[in-house]
Order: C-alpha cells, then sequence, then structure tokens
C-alpha cells in the first residue's frame, strides 16, 4: 500500500514524486518505457531554467535522482486499469496489481509521426514535433515545417524568426533539399485510453482539469501534457507535477 501511486515517469511524474516524498508521503512511479520520459532523446535542452545547455537524458538522470533519493521507487510497468475499492485505489499491470490512496496521472502525449514516404525523405535529417525545444539549433539556417492547423501555424510564425527560411508542405509532399531539420506539427495523442471511464476528458482524450490539477474524481490528479492547458513545456509539466503533489497530499492530510 502507497499513499501516492503516479503513472508516468516523465518531467511532471518525477517532479510529483519529489513533492510527494517532500512530505513524508510513500510514492510509487509506474513508467510502461524509459524513465524520464520523450526529452531524453533530445540531446541539448536550452529552456530549463539554470541550465542553458544540458541533454535531455541528463536532466531527467538528476530529476530522478532527485525523486529516488526522496523515497520514491519507480516500477516498470504498464498499468492498464485502474478503479476503486472502497477508499483505495487499485492499479493493475503486467499480472501485477497496487493499491494507493492517491493516484496521479501524469502519462503525458505521443506525437502523431510522418507519413513513411516522408520519414523516407527525411533521411538523416533531424526530426523535431517542439519548434520552442529545439528551433534555436537551428538559428539562422533553412528548415521545414510539416503539418497543417493552428500548430502548424505556431511553429511556422516561431521559426520564421531565428531562421533563414521556413518551408510549409503538407502530407506525402516532398521535404525540400536544402532544410537542415524537418518540424512536425501534425498534432498529439494523450496517453488517457486506460482513464477513459475514470475520469472526465474531452473530446480529444485530454483530462479535463485546471491549474489546480484536480480531476472529476476525488483522490485522481493530473500533470502534464495530458492534461487540458495552453502551454505544453518542460517547465509548466514541472509545475503541475509540484501542484498535483501538494494538492495529493492536502487530500490525504
Amino acid at each position: 500500500m502507497y499513499d501516492i501511486a503516479i503513472i508516468g515517469a516523465g518531467i511532471a511524474g518525477l517532479t510529483a514524486a519529489i513533492y510527494a516524498g517532500r512530505a513524508g508521503k510513500s510514492v510509487i512511479v509506474f513508467e510502461s518505457g524509459v524513465t524520464g520520459g520523450q526529452i531524453v532523446e533530445s540531446l541539448s535542452v536550452r529552456n530549463w531554467p539554470g541550465d542553458s545547455n544540458i541533454s535531455g537524458a541528463d536532466l531527467m538522470k538528476n530529476i530522478e535522482k532527485q525523486a529516488l533519493d526522496f523515497g520514491a521507487k519507480i516500477e516498470h510497468t504498464t498499468i492498464d486499469k485502474v478503479e476503486k475499492d472502497g477508499e483505495i485505489w487499485k492499479l493493475s499491470g503486467d499480472e501485477e496489481e497496487f493499491s494507493a490512496k492517491a493516484v496521479i496521472i501524469a502519462t503525458g502525449t505521443v506525437p502523431r509521426k510522418m507519413s513513411e514516404k516522408q520519414t523516407a525523405d527525411a533521411g538523416d535529417r533531424p526530426i523535431s514535433y517542439c519548434a520552442t525545444c529545439d528551433g534555436a539549433l537551428y538559428t539562422g539556417k533553412p528548415v521545414v515545417v510539416v503539418g497543417h492547423g493552428n500548430t502548424a501555424k505556431y511553429e511556422i510564425k516561431y521559426l520564421e524568426n531565428i531562421c533563414s527560411k521556413v518551408y510549409h508542405i503538407h502530407h506525402d509532399d516532398p521535404i525540400p533539399e536544402d532544410a537542415k531539420a524537418v518540424f512536425v506539427a501534425i498534432g498529439r495523442v494523450p496517453n488517457t485510453e486506460t482513464f477513459k471511464s475514470v475520469v472526465d476528458m474531452n473530446e480529444d482524450g485530454y483530462i479535463i482539469a485546471g491549474e489546480n490539477c484536480k480531476t472529476s474524481v476525488d483522490g485522481i490528479f493530473v500533470a502534464g501534457d495530458c492534461r487540458t492547458k495552453e502551454v505544453n513545456q518542460l517547465v509548466t509539466a514541472a509545475a503541475d507535477g509540484a501542484v498535483a503533489a501538494t494538492e495529493a497530499v492536502k487530500y490525504l492530510n
């Protein structure tokens, strides 16, 4: 039995583990993939306050160590069922069952990928899913944005301020030969399928919660990119983790 179960070991989940551990609560963090989330694949993170150039892997290694130092346990398993049993939450996955008094969902999102044709066309050019995160790496260079809609428009506007040229192409259009990097802006999908019958979501599958990170169900909180919010960045995910853990501690106390 744990005080708080956190599903997802990205920056939101691990920050929540730090805050919950500091508050004296027992914490277990579940991660089905690589500890640290998708940011570990980034070679250079330049928008993390206090460190102008650190790899995603090193950043998350530091945060993971903090969480472990404050007593969190990290379990590499996939949680595929969450249900209430009296005042306790039962979490099941990989033929194991865990119990907790409160749950924080921090499962993040995954980007929609380019078509196989465009992926092959990109060759060995870097592929990014975040202009704010990686745009500065291509200052003064030509890049291409793949996609349409508001996300693509935002990426283009952002990159136009720092890149020498920004090409805008759509599904299966050829990638310009001189583009030094490919920015994919065709949307993201929240990892929330497991919780559809547990908490309220919007039509796109994002868990509905305000800045207090409280879901529609008492005892379940949400942090990071899988909740309804305007800005999805490392710092906002970390902030969510701190808030969700603080609210969970209040709930338990």
